[in-house]
């Protein structure tokens, strides 16, 4: 018995040695980027729309891409969810800031995202503007 298990790891290990490097090595050019959807309705602003927001490296159809993933390095914190919704206990203001929502998907550090934002109340509005340029200003 111990002798086929030794036989069985020397083949193993002999046959990895002399195998090709995998096709799917992972290169520093192709190392997962973070990226994110962002969906914004009724803003009445410039950022009305979908855009794609790919961060380390920058690039996709987001009109801030640099600014955003810079805001988004900002408030990334171990341990904090940059996207979590407002606390269901939260004492907000009764402000209204318009009917603008957002929707972002997608990855970032590694986790999935799937966050909705609107500007219903203080909280709210103050969760939005945290993310800008992110999430768009908004005409009032």
């Amino acid at each position: 018995m111990l002798r086929r298990l030794v036989l069985t790891a020397a083949a193993s290990v002999a046959a990895l040695s002399t195998a090709p490097l995998s096709a799917h090595a992972v290169t520093p050019a192709e190392t997962p980027t973070d990226r994110l959807t962002i969906t914004v309705s009724d803003s009445g602003g410039d950022g009305e729309g979908r855009f794609e927001l790919k961060c380390h490296p920058t690039g996709g159809s987001h009109p801030a891409a640099s600014a955003a993933c810079a805001r988004l390095d900002e408030v990334t914190r171990y341990g904090t969810d940059p996207f979590a919704p407002v606390p269901t206990n939260a004492s907000c203001t009764m402000q209204y800031g318009g009917p603008a929502t957002a929707r972002i998907t997608g990855t970032w550090q590694g986790r999935p995202v799937d966050a909705r934002y609107s500007r219903a109340n203080g909280c709210e509005i103050s969760r939005w503007n945290n993310l800008a340029p992110v999430l768009p200003r908004t005409s009032p």
